[in-house]
């Protein structure tokens, strides 16, 4: 299964991928591997959750409720993801950008 998020979000992805990958220290750009993975999760939450319930017309209750449940856990998630990422050497960041590289085929 895989969402299809916008091309500046792509072309995005990818800067940060090579800008990390061909880094001396990759450490020097973890802040924008973290904002690039929360922006995508972000983006999936968007397309799986959100999109498929304002196309099946439920109610504006319904929907700010989603809206306000989802913010919540992003912010949590979101914190989690930045926590883990900075605290991984320069080998995992090359392969956390392979996993992500995989994702995008």
């Amino acid at each position: 299964m895989r969402f299809y998020h916008s091309e500046a979000l792509r072309h995005k992805t990818l800067a940060v991928l090579v800008l990390l990958e061909e880094a001396e220290d990759p450490t020097d750009h973890v802040a924008d591997l973290c904002d690039v993975v929360i922006e995508l999760m972000n983006s999936g939450m968007d397309y799986f959750f959100m999109q498929p319930l304002k196309e099946s017309k439920a109610g504006f209750i319904v929907q700010q409720s989603a809206n306000l449940g989802l913010a919540g856990a992003q912010q949590v998630i979101g914190s989690v993801i930045r926590k883990i990422i900075q605290r991984m050497d320069e080998a995992q960041l090359v392969s956390v950008c392979g996993s992500i590289r995989r994702l995008m085929v």
